[in-house]
């Protein structure tokens, strides 16, 4: 059994005397673990780090088995992540997200938007957009997707203002009526394509707020775990970015 493949770095254990298990975000492979021999040697150790893009080939005699895979380099971001805070932590944070997949199926549309979000983890201007649309997809992906296409009380598709913290669908800024403080804001940016000009601080507090609030319901909570942690630490360095 082998395959060749583009993958993102999340995660490394020991393994061995001097190998690793390399796990990583593959473009069409999911998320997949292999043993890399000889991979805390010197040459191996700069290619191995999370945030790096790398070229995978895996190996092994039957498919259920853990294999082997063969690195090279690609897309090495880890030097520019290393000195912002605030990308060390998102980067903790996207790993964490990704451990929530199913390993060995293909999600190729959260690859490429966990490629882009890496790219861009240290601009305080783009990682947050980026974040919560990246939280909002995992969302989907394992079942829990909001649904933002029409009001939930009128069927409208304009002026869609709120999300509903109980189903998850939106609400027309004209039926929300005296519930509106016990809905969930929903910022315009996450209903539009990206654009080259960032939403503004507010909006991107209000999109955090709102993924955070169905992560926690539907997927951290049933495992007895909170969102927290780097998240919260990558939170933190983007408003301190701002202030």
């Amino acid at each position: 059994m082998d395959w060749s493949d583009r993958g993102l770095v999340i995660g490394l254990r020991k393994h061995g005397e001097t190998g690793v298990i390399l796990e990583a975000m593959t473009a069409a492979h999911g998320r997949h673990l292999g043993v890399v021999r000889g991979g805390r040697s010197r040459a191996h150790r700069a290619v191995l780090q999370p945030g790096n893009g790398v070229a995978l080939v895996w190996r092994a005699r039957l498919e259920e088995h853990l294999g082997a895979f063969e690195v090279e380099p690609d897309r090495l971001r880890a030097a520019a992540l290393i000195h912002s805070p605030m990308a060390l932590h998102g980067l903790q944070w996207l790993a964490v997200l990704l451990r929530l997949l199913p390993e060995r199926e293909n999600f190729s549309r959260l690859f490429a938007m966990a490629e882009s979000l890496a790219d861009h983890l240290g601009d305080s201007r783009r990682a947050p957009e980026l974040m919560v649309r990246f939280e909002l997809a995992v969302l989907a992906e394992l079942g829990f997707g909001l649904d933002l296409e029409r009001c939930a009380v009128s069927g409208a598709r304009e002026q869609l203002a709120f999300v509903s913290p109980r189903s998850g669908r939106a609400v027309a800024l004209g039926e929300a009526g005296r519930w509106a403080d016990r809905l969930l804001v929903l910022p315009a940016f996450v209903l539009d394509s990206p654009r080259e000009d960032a939403p503004d601080a507010q909006a991107l507090e209000a999109g955090l707020r709102l993924t955070a609030y169905f992560l926690q319901k539907d997927l951290f909570g049933p495992r007895g775990a909170d969102v927290s942690g780097s998240r919260d630490l990558f939170i933190k360095e983007y408003m301190r970015s701002v202030a």
